[in-house]
C-alpha cells in the first residue's frame, strides 16, 4: 500500500504533536514535566560544557597518549585495562565493588553449571545443554536453567552422591536469574558457551557498572563507599553461602575430575575461574578484592574508550586514552583501520591456549589464530608507523600446563624435539612472532615483547612502567610524548 502524503492543508504537524504536552495534563503533572525538562537540559548543558572544556584542554595541553588493546577473546585485554586503572588509583574499584561482587558470583555459578552440563552430556548424551525455564516470560532478563534440571533416563546410573549434589544445587538456577536481574542483563545478552553454561555478552557502550551501582544505591547501598546492604533479604549471596559446601564437594569429586579430564574441560584455565576460592566468595560478608576483580570475566563486544591519568608517582604525568576492542576476530580486524592515529598497540597473545580452539570457530586453534591476527596487524600499511608491543600472556597457565606433561609439539608441529619446558617454549614463540613482524611489516620496526601474567598486578604494572620508559626514550618517533 502506498504511503499517505501530507498536503499543505494538513492541520497536524507530527513533530509538533510529538513534543506537545498531553491535552489533559493537570497542573501538578505540568509542574513535574517542566521540572524534569529543566533538569534534563541542565544535565545536557553540563555534558556539553565538559566536552568543550576537554576539547580546549586538549588543544592547550599535551596530546593524550593513545593506546589500543588488541587480541582474541579471553586474551587478557580487559585485565590489562584494569591494571592501568589501578596504576591511576589503587582504590579505582572501590565505588564499584557491589557490581563486581555480583559479577564474580555469576562467574562462580556459571562454572558450576558448566560442570553440571558436563555431567548431563556424559550421562544423558541426547540432552540439550540448556532448556528454557517454563515459568519465565519472554521479556524477562532470566536465563535458561542448566541441564542438571532435566531428569536422567531410567537406564542411566548416576553416582548417588552426584545425583544428590545435582538436586541440592538446583537453587543456583534461581541465583543466576537474580544476579542477571541485578546486573540489568537481558535474555538476549546470554550466549551459549562452547563447553556449556551460558555466558554474559554485553555491548561495550553499556555502562553496566554505573547502572548497577545507581540501582543498588536506591536500596540503601552506598555508591560512595561501595558498601553492600547486608540486610537485603533478596541478596543471592545468602543462597550461595548455603550452597558453598555442596559446590566444593562437586568440584572436588573424583568422578567430576575424571569427567572433566575426559571431556578436555580445564576450568582453571578459563577466565572467571573462582572454584578454588569458593569459601571466600560465598562468605556472608564477601567483598571483592582487587585480585578477584582482575580475574572477573564479562565478555564485551565493540570498542570502548577509557581515560586514565597517571601522575608522576604512577609512572606518567599524562592523560592516557586506552581503547579496548572486544568481540570476535572478524570484528577486531574490522575496527583496526580506524585507529591509525594511536601511539601504540598492545597486542595480547595467550600462549597457554596452544591446545585450545576458538569458541566462535571450533576448528581454529587459538594460538594459530593469535599468530594470524598478529600477522594481519603488523602487515597493515595504515599501522606501519605505529609501534606494537607484544604481550605473550598467561605464562602462569603455560608453565603449569607444560609441567603437567602436555606437549607443545603435539599442537605446534614446527616446535619439533625442543625441550618441553616453559623457557624453551617461550623463547621459540617469541622468535616466531618476531620473525613474522620482520617479514610482514611494511617498514622496519623494533620488536617489543613481554612475557606476562596480567592477573598479577605487581608484575604487570612493572611491565606498563617499562612501556612508559620505552616511550620516554623516544621509541615512538611520530608522537609527542616527552614530558
Amino acid at each position: 500500500m502506498p504511503s499517505r502524503t501530507l498536503s499543505a492543508m494538513d492541520d497536524h504537524d507530527p513533530l509538533t504533536k510529538a513534543i506537545s504536552p498531553p491535552p489533559d495534563e493537570t497542573a501538578a503533572e505540568k509542574e513535574a514535566r517542566v521540572k524534569s525538562e529543566l533538569e534534563a537540559k541542565r544535565v545536557s548543558d553540563a555534558i556539553d560544557d565538559d566536552i568543550d572544556k576537554q576539547r580546549i584542554a586538549e588543544k592547550r595541553g599535551p596530546k593524550p597518549v593513545r593506546v589500543l588493546l588488541l587480541g582474541q577473546s579471553e586474551s587478557g585485554k580487559s585485565t590489562t585495562l584494569k591494571n592501568f586503572q589501578l596504576m591511576q588509583d589503587a582504590k579505582a574499584f572501590r565505588k564499584e565493588r557491589s557490581s563486581w561482587r555480583a559479577l564474580i558470583q555469576l562467574n562462580l555459578v556459571r562454572s558450576i553449571h558448566i560442570i553440571l552440563d558436563a555431567i548431563a552430556r556424559d550421562y544423558y548424551p541426547s540432552s540439550r545443554p540448556l532448556m528454557k525455564d517454563p515459568n519465565s516470560s519472554s521479556t524477562s532478563p532470566s536465563v535458561s536453567p542448566p541441564s542438571h534440571a532435566m531428569p536422567l533416563p531410567k537406564e542411566t546410573y548416576l553416582d548417588p552422591e552426584l545425583l544428590e549434589l545435582r538436586l541440592r544445587l538446583d537453587p543456583l538456577w534461581k541465583v543466576q536469574e537474580q544476579l542477571a536481574r541485578r546486573l540489568m542483563i537481558h535474555e538476549s545478552q546470554w550466549k551459549e558457551g562452547l563447553h556449556g553454561g551460558r555466558e554474559v555478552v554485553v555491548n561495550s557502550a553499556v555502562a553496566w557498572k554505573d547502572v548497577f551501582t545507581k540501582k543498588m544505591a536506591n536500596k540503601r547501598e552506598s555508591s560512595d563507599s561501595g558498601r553492600i546492604n547486608w540486610d537485603d533479604p533478596t541478596d543471592p549471596g545468602r543462597v550461595l553461602h548455603e550452597c558453598a559446601e555442596d559446590m566444593k564437594r562437586l568440584w572436588k569429586h573424583p568422578l567430576v575430575q575424571n569427567l572433566l579430564e575426559k571431556q578436555n574441560l580445564r576450568l582453571e584455565e578459563m577466565a572467571g575461574f573462582f572454584l578454588d576460592e569458593i569459601d571466600e566468595i560465598t562468605s556472608e560478608y564477601y567483598i571483592p578484592t582487587n585480585d578477584h576483580i582482575l580475574k572477573a570475566r564479562l565478555k564485551t563486544l565493540g570498542v570502548s574508550e577509557h581515560r586514565v591519568e597517571l601522575n608522576a608517582g604512577g609512572g606518567l604525568g599524562r592523560d592516557w586514552r586506552i581503547y579496548d576492542v572486544g568481540g570476535h576476530r572478524s570484528l577486531v580486524t574490522t575496527w583496526v583501520p580506524y585507529f591509525d592515529n594511536v601511539d601504540a598497540i598492545i597486542f595480547l597473545a595467550p600462549i597457554s591456549a596452544f591446545d585450545q580452539v576458538l569458541e566462535e570457530a571450533p576448528k581454529v586453534n587459538r594460538l594459530e589464530d593469535s599468530v594470524m591476527l598478529w600477522s594481519s596487524i603488523v602487515s597493515n600499511k595504515l599501522l606501519e608507523r605505529t609501534d606494537i608491543i607484544l604481550f605473550l600472556n598467561k605464562c602462569d597457565i603455560m608453565k603449569t600446563k607444560l609441567s603437567s606433561g602436555i606437549r607443545l609439539k603435539d599442537y605446534v608441529v614446527s616446535y619439533g624435539n625442543r625441550p618441553n619446558d616453559f623457557d624453551s617454549a617461550a623463547s621459540y614463540l617469541k622468535k616466531k612472532f618476531a620473525g613474522i613482524m620482520k617479514e610482514d611489516s611494511p617498514l622496519p620496526r623494533t620488536f617489543y615483547c613481554h612475557l606476562t601474567t596480567v592477573t598479577d598486578t605487581l608484575s604487570t604494572q612493572k611491565v606498563i612502567t617499562s612501556i612508559k620508559d620505552m616511550l620516554m626514550r623516544d621509541n615512538l618517533k611520530h608522537s609527542t610524548l616527552l614530558l
